[in-house]
């Protein structure tokens, strides 16, 4: 099969032939359909998160399964899925108390002794977050997929694999906003549309969307942004509280993973608000925050992959999407082939597009 591979950071992808197993008891085969280019993909290419290599990178997906192995009943061949990098092991003290996107992973992956998943024929290929979806078709644990209906578009279901459920589930997991109250989102690609859209299915009465693309913040109202700031036009969190009655908002959502826009989520929530960092700190980046703040009872908290459960969650974000409530047509900038990926990131760095997909035939 095609893939696209990853053998140094700072360096573009190669599109090369890569040898795929056959499914071992409780892992399936999946042609991919679509895979969404995600931030988080380029932080491995850029080097500010550590991987091994050589690897495939790529995780918001969806496909249809090929073969099944011996012991999975869950799925069975010609299923559409939408592939979950929070795979879930169902043993774990995270997994039995309902934390699934926390699961310590026991038993999902092949054990050294056997077979590679992936590789060529003079080395192994790393597998990227239990999935590898710049690639043709992908052998994965049962427990990172789930089923969706067959008249889904396969091209909008892979959004849901990762950005969505990320943004929107932070939002209505993580936060656990409740209707009425007030919600700033800073960064509005995949993820920070995501929790705009969320916030507004949640029924936040107003949802301020900050970014520095004017095409952005256009699309975020779209989005359900009643008002949106443009950090070149002054102080960030003075613009939120002149929004707010002087206040702040309930709820501040970080997107982009920068400490700068951290430490701005945390100064424009209220006394008692809570600001959820959701983007991709880089390692070894400190946040500062003022300790008197917190006597005034703010929060800052982290949200993993929108706390999810995802076969809970991902079926009730198809049925947003087919009442029209979730906004996934929208999100797409653009449709391309796998052999097209690394300019997806040149565009994804200028800052103008909220997602590529990866369309395969």
């Amino acid at each position: 099969m095609k893939a696209a591979v990853m053998r140094e950071a700072h360096v573009p992808l190669v599109i090369e032939d890569v040898h795929i197993d056959d499914p071992g008891p409780r892992e399936i085969l999946i042609k991919t359909a679509a895979c969404g280019v995600c931030h988080s993909d380029l932080h491995f290419i850029e080097g500010l998160y550590p991987t091994q290599m050589p690897i495939v990178l790529g995780h918001e997906a969806a496909g249809v399964v090929e073969k099944v192995g011996s012991l999975v009943d869950y799925v069975k061949p010609g299923d559409h899925v939408i592939t979950c990098l929070s795979a879930f092991c169902g043993t774990c003290e995270y997994c039995i108390t309902g934390h699934l996107s926390l699961c310590t992973r026991i038993g999902l992956n092949r054990h050294a002794s056997e077979a590679p998943r992936l590789g060529t024929a003079a080395e192994p290929i790393h597998q990227f977050a239990n999935l590898s979806a710049f690639a043709e078709k992908m052998l994965i644990h049962e427990n990172a997929v789930v089923k969706v209906d067959h008249d889904m578009p396969m091209d909008r279901a892979a959004l849901i694999g990762c950005g969505v459920t990320t943004g929107v589930g932070a939002v209505q997991n993580t936060a656990r906003i409740h209707a009425g109250e007030t919600v700033a989102v800073i960064g509005c690609g995949g993820v920070g549309l995501s929790a705009v859209n969320g916030a507004f299915i949640a029924g936040a009465s107003k949802i301020i969307a900050i970014d520095l693309s004017g095409t952005k913040l256009n699309l975020a109202k779209e989005f359900g942004a009643t008002h949106v700031i443009n950090p070149n036009d002054g102080d960030v969190a003075k613009q939120v509280r002149n929004l707010t009655d002087g206040e702040g908002v309930h709820h501040a959502f970080e997107a982009i993973g920068l400490k700068q826009t951290a430490e701005d989520a945390f100064r424009m929530i209220r006394p008692g608000g809570t600001a959820t960092i959701v983007g991709m700190i880089p390692v070894g980046t400190k946040v500062e925050l003022h300790g008197p703040e917190f006597l005034r009872e703010k929060k800052m908290q982290g949200s993993n992959m929108g706390s999810n459960r995802f076969r809970i969650d991902m079926p009730r974000y198809v049925e947003f999407y087919k009442q029209g409530r979730l906004k996934l047509d929208e999100m797409i900038s653009q449709r391309i082939s796998l052999s097209d990926v690394n300019e997806a990131f040149v565009e994804m760095k200028r800052g103008d597009i909220a997602r590529s997909v990866i369309v395969f035939d």
